[in-house]
């Protein structure tokens, strides 16, 4: 009775009809979002430089860039609108920016001026569309279900993880790096069909923002009035600006050191999100987290990347990324579950929107001098980087725990 029970509490929100369906069409998308993440930057290491993981650096920050640079606007929306219908607009945006992508690779002619301005436009649309998507969880199933929920989409978003970058493998070595963009571009009509068809009247929407002066500003106040969230942020720069680079962190072990083709990087990303679909399905089984779990995940990211950076072979430095893979989604559910459910509804699309941007807006930061030292020093190096990060995040969050009244 009791492992029923467990089982029961791991899956808990899969009895909405609404999130159900939601999670189904995100799953979906999710395959298609790693595909085409795995085509694109395959395309820019080995197709259209030669091997410049700093060109794939710049990609990525511009991508996540937006996030961080539209951060006032993207919050507010996610908490002043509807958010059923702000991500109806992002996410056929987003598909209508893959397909673009997809035809010009597949036609022969693009250009990395091309993809880096179809990844800052994608990143916009992403900066609106990131906060709504994980403040909507809470439309769907309540606050009782919301930790779980949160916990569920995150193995989602892991299992697809798994599947998407070994089925890109496959399909740029069959057809090329186009059809596995256009994949991802075809798979957001799964997520518009499960927006268009949610039960309406079965939503829980939270208390929206007014349209009051100042308002846009209101979630820094908010934040600076709540030191547990700023240690929080804080971890969350140091992790997402150094660490959270994993397209350049394993293409680059992959190509540079073990040589390898489009289907070795596949498979090592997928490795990883193995170690991450089982660290969502722990977090899954668990109600709100406490935060000294923090400096723990924290510490664990960081022995994971050491252990990366001296690894002889693929199949060793897979199984570190397992261990990458773990902490890094117990790190990102933890910060995620602790935020929402201590944040008032009427805040709570600024606060993760301000989440979102440091966690990833950093990137541009951080990604061209991670994939800097991966080109001057070596990959091990830039693994090293990450190491430095997971131990760092680890003492803010130490010091927070410690200084607390």
């Amino acid at each position: 009775m009791a492992r029923k029970g467990v089982g029961a509490a791991t899956f808990r929100s899969l009895r909405i009809f609404n999130y159900r369906l939601w999670a189904g069409g995100a799953f979906i998308s999710n395959i298609g979002t790693w595909m085409q993440r795995t085509a694109q930057d395959w395309l820019v290491l080995t197709e259209l430089t030669h091997h410049s993981a700093t060109a794939v650096g710049v990609v990525m920050g511009l991508q996540f860039g937006p996030q961080l640079m539209l951060l006032p606007w993207t919050g507010y929306a996610a908490d002043r609108f509807d958010r059923r219908k702000l991500l109806l607009a992002t996410q056929a945006a987003m598909g209508v920016l893959a397909l673009a992508l997809g035809c010009l690779v597949v036609t022969g002619r693009v250009r990395l001026w091309h993809v880096d301005v179809l990844a800052f436009l994608s990143g916009c649309v992403n900066a609106l569309d990131s906060p709504a998507r994980q403040t909507f969880v809470s439309d769907l199933v309540g606050d009782d279900d919301l930790a779980n929920a949160v916990a569920l989409n995150s193995t989602s978003m892991n299992a697809a993880q798994m599947i998407g970058p070994s089925v890109a493998g496959i399909v740029i070595a069959a057809v090329g790096s186009g059809w596995a963009i256009l994949i991802n571009g075809a798979s957001f009509g799964a997520v518009l069909a499960s927006l268009y068809c949610l039960r309406v009247s079965e939503l829980h929407p939270n208390i929206r923002a007014g349209h009051a002066r100042g308002s846009l500003v209101e979630g820094f106040r908010y934040v600076r009035s709540r030191p547990d969230i700023g240690a929080i942020l804080w971890m969350l720069f140091l992790i997402g600006t150094f660490g959270l680079n994993f397209p350049i962190f394993i293409a680059t072990m992959s190509v540079g050191i073990f040589h390898g083709g489009a289907d070795q990087y596949g498979f090592l990303t997928s490795v990883m999100a193995g170690g991450a679909l089982v660290g969502a399905l722990l977090a899954a089984g668990r109600g709100k987290p406490p935060f000294a779990l923090l400096p723990v995940a924290a510490a664990i990211f960081g022995v994971g990347f050491t252990l990366a950076a001296v690894m002889p072979n693929p199949v060793l430095f897979g199984g570190a990324l397992v261990i990458v893979g773990a902490s890094t989604l117990t790190f990102t559910n933890a910060t995620s579950s602790l935020m929402q459910l201590s944040t008032p509804p009427v805040m709570r699309g600024r606060v993760m929107a301000l989440r979102v941007a440091i966690g990833l807006g950093a990137t541009p930061i951080g990604a061209p001098i991670v994939g800097w030292v991966a080109d001057t020093l070596g990959p091990r190096w830039a693994l090293g980087v990450g190491a430095a990060a997971g131990f760092a995040a680890a003492a803010v969050a130490l010091r927070y725990l410690a200084t607390r009244k």
